[in-house]
């Protein structure tokens, strides 16, 4: 079993910054990617920024440029640096995580409970 705890949301200005944290943590064996998704009132869920354990990023194309994601592999952790926030970027974000726990020998997605970033204008 994996659980994920984020944090770091809040409300901001437009143009402004914030800084999200997920701790994972449980029986697990490897986690191969970390990532954050996104998901607004009435739409789907999307991928915001995703990095493997070597290192491997992929970010949305509506926030390259603008947001950084990193880890920190001995702390199972992955940081979501935003910069120059837009209202558009207003949801609840989730940190997701494609591990392996040591009850299993296959991979599975966990998913953390959320938190929510509200970028007014």
């Amino acid at each position: 079993q994996v659980q994920l705890v984020e944090s770091g949301g809040g409300l901001v200005q437009a143009g402004g910054s914030l800084r999200l944290s997920c701790t994972a943590s449980g029986s697990i064996l490897s986690i191969t990617t970390m990532g954050w998704y996104r998901q607004a009132p009435g739409k789907q869920r999307e991928l915001v920024a995703a990095a493997t354990r070597g290192g491997r990023i992929t970010y949305a194309d509506s926030v390259k440029g603008r947001f950084t994601i990193s880890r920190d592999n001995a702390k199972n952790m992955v940081y979501l640096q935003m910069n120059s926030l837009k209202p558009e970027d207003s949801a609840v974000y989730y940190c997701n995580a494609r591990a392996v726990a040591h009850s299993r020998l296959f991979e599975s997605d966990y998913w953390g409970q959320g938190t929510l970033v509200t970028v007014s204008s």
